[in-house]
């Protein structure tokens, strides 16, 4: 199958083109144009390709071009075991089928993913006890790349007292994507070994940190369902009590930080297993919570946010459900602009999805759908497993 870059330009168009204007406004001009036009754009000449390709153009991009969001989700059919990957405009329509993986297994398969700067992060496993893999995922370019396993000893998958989670974040400082890879013992206490990917340089390295005082393994196991990076520190939840752990990928230290009061009442802090979990809103660190004694009568979810991250300054909003039902929506996922958030899609019919999204502005719900070219043949048994929005980037992969 032929490629935009297989594809050969006309020399003599090219050769006109370089002499009709310069290098440098050629490339501010298409700097400035949205990701898939420049994709396109690709074509012209071999000129503009080597232009286009070149990490420094995809720099400036970032920078300057207008940042254009579109939806990433993915969803599961058990009755074939194949997980489904697609990407959709933010105000509905159809989608775009990116990749499905086969044999797959639903709980144990995945921890939710992430996105950052244009880059999308999941992992799967290929049976309930084994081991897991990771991908990392361009939606604008459908480029993906499986990471290498860890240098880390193979261990027994089947044990009940070991974890190993892989989490995504990305380094403002060096301005590089990196991927954590922890195997975590839950009786283990003080210090845990980690392994960071460098999307620099392709390549692993080994780190031994101390985990902050009072803290063991087995308060964070929880936590691990997902993770949100923001400020260049993935935060994981720990529970009893309800606090959030941080990685500083900068510093690679760890610290805590301490939930606002009325946002960890003690019925959700002192569980096992709290009403709790992580979210990123507007680029914020959040936490979406509730009390279960106190939700089947008042049908209410509250979202702490952490609005000043270095003064811990946190500010709250309070999302309250027209009936019971809306309350199936389940934790919110992720933010599509400045005042929409996204929460669990549904799957309508063969080849249609329904997405609630609620609007911090007006405070009410309204659904976009979106259609799939891709028909399931029993979509009772499909279920959407997420959705997140995402930036859309030129950042290449290698394959």
């Amino acid at each position: 199958m032929e490629t935009l870059e297989d594809e050969q330009p006309d020399d003599r168009s090219a050769q006109k083109a370089k002499n009709s204007f310069p290098e440098e406004l050629i490339e501010d001009i298409l700097s400035r144009l949205p990701v898939k036009s420049i994709l396109r754009f690709k074509s012209v000449s071999k000129p503009w390709l080597s232009l286009i390709s070149a990490p420094s153009f995809h720099n400036l991009h970032s920078t300057v071009a207008p940042r254009t969001t579109a939806l990433f989700f993915t969803a599961r059919d058990s009755s074939t075991n194949t997980r489904y990957f697609f990407s959709g405009a933010n105000d509905g329509g159809s989608v775009a089928n990116l990749m499905k993986l086969d044999n797959t297994v639903f709980g144990a398969a995945h921890r939710f993913s992430e996105h950052l700067k244009g880059l999308v992060c999941f992992t799967s496993r290929d049976s309930r006890c084994g081991k897991p893999y990771a991908f990392v995922f361009n939606p604008t370019t459908h480029k993906f790349f499986k990471l290498p396993d860890p240098p880390v000893p193979l261990r027994n998958y089947t044990d009940e007292n070991k974890c190993n989670y892989y989490l995504f974040g990305f380094d403002e400082l060096s301005n590089e994507h990196k991927v954590l890879y922890i195997d975590v013992e839950s009786f283990k206490l003080t210090t845990i070994e980690i392994t960071i990917f460098s999307f620099s340089n392709y390549s692993w390295r080994k780190i031994n940190v101390d985990l902050p005082e009072g803290v063991s393994a087995r308060h964070w196991w929880f936590g691990t369902i997902n993770s949100v990076c923001v400020n260049s520190t993935i935060h994981l939840l720990l529970r009893n009590p309800l606090q959030v752990l941080a990685f500083d990928l900068t510093t690679e230290m760890f610290s805590i930080v301490n939930i606002h009061p009325e946002g960890a009442p003690e019925t959700i802090s002192t569980t096992n297993s709290p009403f709790a979990q992580l979210v990123k809103i507007n680029g914020l660190l959040g936490v979406a919570c509730y009390d279960p004694w106190i939700v089947n009568g008042r049908n209410k979810m509250d979202i702490w946010m952490l609005q000043d991250y270095q003064n811990r300054v946190w500010v709250s909003e309070t999302i309250w459900f027209a009936s019971k039902s809306q309350i199936h929506y389940g934790y919110p996922f992720d933010s599509i602009t400045m005042d929409e958030i996204i929460f669990s899609a549904r799957v309508l019919s063969e080849n249609l999805i329904s997405v609630p999204i609620y609007n911090m502005k007006t405070r009410c719900f309204k659904s976009i759908e979106l259609t799939l070219g891709h028909r399931f043949l029993s979509p009772k048994s499909v279920r959407v497993e997420e959705i997140k929005c995402y930036v859309e980037s030129l950042i290449p992969l290698q394959n």
